[in-house]
């Protein structure tokens, strides 16, 4: 049966919705009939293709209604992340490729703009919506385009992030008409925290008190009793009466933004009329609807955490499927985790910092163990950088562990608040090099280059698991400055992990292979690969010398000393951007040293890389074995 008519068979009404237009054909009575179809249509495509899972299946009531009620493409939906947008990639004429969702060459897993102009702007980190939605609402009424309609769509969790409330600030200043979508499910990917988080589990308003507001102050522009001059101080006069009446506070309406809810998230019906009712307002407002995170399917609601992202599943019994994991290795992350604990029984000093993932980076194991000494700082990398910066002065030695590409979001605070003063924290970066199919968003290409630029950071990326555990029992030992530690997602090849750890000397890497050939240096888990291609190349009769180099800052110089007397052409394998990394690092010694060699540098090129499996991105990248062989001949064939 093809896929046309498997939908038409079992998903009827969505079978008929190829764009909103579609949808907006329907009678508003058969709208929860199709948020049923679109849980059922999520649940068959993700057991076999996995995602985001149960972000994306509390979202559905709110997905359909915003593309009921909003002339979308042209008024903007702006998604915060983008776990969420499963159901609108279905209903905006991608159903029938949503099999192809995170493979290579198929859907992105997060809105894309380059995928649909319904996908208005890149999604992957928290916390962007607003502002850029903002963006969008102020230049609609400086092009003369006033009745286009902009809505941002954002989490609970990601709300509570600074960038968030920076566009909410300035949303009360400047003149849109924003809508701004809080969807409240009381979640992340683990349970939120913070004080904001307990403040929204428990906020709530008269919807009596909001209309009767609405129509007031509508009255009172018609009568010439209230100008938009004024408009700021009867809303100010209105928020405090109400705080006095109802013993509560908003937060939100402090800020002047006019605040509808809680509503219920999962009344489809109820939000079109409700949509429908504040679309046509001026001025910036926020729609405070609670669900469920996991909605529909009783594996999800009961436990969110684990089916964020569930992998694969039996839709019928909701039984997740594993592959064997005994005499496999463990993650990298695991093997973080487990040694970060016994470091720090060892090590009273020793305190674990992680921005709202607990679980992704394995510091859940530090927060069992020693949760005196476990800190989860929410959806706030700057704040997790700095506030290690005030652990580490004061004594302690901070691990903070943070996903490659949202460090990227702390840049800020690395430099000034942690390297200026050459504070002892230890930064492990998880999901370091190309992480598969979360793609561009969430690859970690760029941190070797840009913590290689700020002085008196150490640079390391170990190539297996003994490696990882001895730089960890190195960086908690360090006086000398911050300590940057990347490692991969997923395993490596080593299944008896547990080393007894020793130091790694500062700056030293090692030799794997010694040859006379070419010489390959490698930095990172990569290495593997180009370990593979080295033994094949021998096994050919080509004899190539392979280092691997541990420290890009300081890097070894006895190394570089030693391949640049006995070798004409070097290779240096990364799985970063090759500009400001281990080849720009080899190069400028090289020519630092007046040393004329052949030099190739092999990493990722000028250019974004979308989804895949990591295998396929690294054949896409020419970093997998048979491409390091093919490099290592193209070289001995030039005269």
């Amino acid at each position: 049966m093809s896929t046309k008519d498997f939908i038409i068979e079992h998903f009827p009404l969505l079978a008929k919705i190829d764009s909103p237009a579609d949808l907006k054909k329907l009678p508003v009575e058969q709208l929860p009939a199709v948020c049923q179809e679109l849980r059922r249509f999520i649940v068959h495509e993700l057991s076999e293709n996995p995602g985001h899972f149960a972000s994306s299946m509390g979202a559905v009531e709110i997905v359909v209604a915003l593309h009921y009620v909003f002339n979308t493409p042209d008024d903007r939906l702006v998604w915060d992340v983008g776990h969420q947008a499963y159901a609108h990639k279905i209903l905006t004429g991608r159903r029938d490729r949503f099999s192809t969702n995170r493979k290579q060459g198929g859907l992105s897993g997060f809105p894309n703009p380059s995928e649909s102009e319904y996908d208005t702007f890149q999604a992957g980190h928290a916390s962007n919506s607003i502002s850029a939605a903002l963006g969008m609402s102020i230049a609609s009424e400086l092009q003369a385009n006033p009745d286009r309609k902009v809505v941002a769509v954002i989490g609970d969790a990601s709300i509570s992030g600074g960038l968030a409330f920076e566009g909410i600030n300035n949303a009360s200043i400047h003149k849109n008409n924003l809508l701004i979508v809080l969807n409240d499910n009381d979640m992340s990917i683990d349970r939120p925290v913070g004080a904001l988080s307990k403040y929204m589990a428990h906020l709530s308003t008269s919807k009596r008190y909001n209309n009767m507001r609405y129509k007031l102050y509508q009255f009172m522009r018609r009568h010439h009793m209230i100008s938009d001059s004024g408009k700021g101080i009867v809303l100010r006069f209105n928020n405090a009466m109400k705080s006095l009446l109802t013993g509560q506070q908003n937060i939100f309406e402090g800020l002047n933004i006019r605040y509808f809810g809680p509503f219920d998230g999962h009344d489809v019906v109820k939000l079109v009329k409700t949509f429908n009712d504040i679309k046509d307002m001026t001025g910036p407002k926020l729609i405070h609807l609670l669900t469920v995170k996991g909605k529909g399917y009783e594996p999800a609601e009961k436990d969110p955490t684990t089916w964020h992202a569930p992998g694969k599943f039996d839709e019928d019994t909701g039984e997740r499927i594993k592959g064997a994991s005994a005499g496999k290795p463990l993650k990298f992350q695991d093997v973080f985790g487990k040694t970060l604990v016994e470091l720090a029984q060892k090590n009273e000093k020793i305190v674990a910092i992680t921005a709202a993932m607990p679980s992704g980076t394995s510091v859940s194991m530090m927060q069992e163990a020693m949760p005196e000494r476990s800190f989860d700082v929410g959806i706030s990398e700057g704040h997790a950088v700095t506030f290690a910066g005030g652990l580490a002065r004061e004594g302690l030695r901070p691990f903070v562990a943070i996903y490659s590409a949202f460090l990227q979001r702390a840049y800020d605070s690395i430099i000034n608040d942690v390297s200026i003063a050459h504070l002892p924290v230890v930064f492990c970066l998880d999901r370091g090099g190309l992480v598969g199919e979360d793609g561009v968003t969430h690859h970690g290409l760029f941190d070797l280059a840009f913590m290689r630029a700020i002085p008196g950071m150490t640079v390391t990326a170990p190539m297996d698991e003994h490696t990882l555990r001895n730089l960890m029992y190195t960086a908690q030992r360090y006086t000398g400055g911050p300590f940057s530690i990347r490692y991969p997602r997923g395993t490596g090849k080593v299944v008896d992990w547990h080393n007894d750890m020793t130091e790694q000397p500062i700056g030293h890497g090692r030799k794997l292979l010694d040859g006379d050939d070419v010489a390959v240096l490698s930095l990172g888990t990569i290495g593997t690969n180009a370990r593979e291609a080295c033994e094949n190349l021998r096994n050919q009769g080509i004899n190539v010398a392979h280092y691997d180099m541990i420290y890009l800052k300081p890097i070894d110089e006895d190394i570089l000393s030693e391949v640049s007397q006995r070798f004409k052409k070097v290779i240096t394998v990364e799985e970063g951007v090759t500009t400001g990394g281990l080849g720009s690092a080899v190069a400028e010694w090289f020519t630092a040293h007046g040393i004329n060699v052949r030099l190739v540098r092999m990493g990722v090129d000028d250019t974004f890389v979308d989804q895949g499996t990591v295998a396929q991105l690294h054949q896409l990248c020419h970093l997998d074995a048979a491409s390091i062989e093919d490099q290592v001949k193209q070289l001995l064939n030039e005269k």
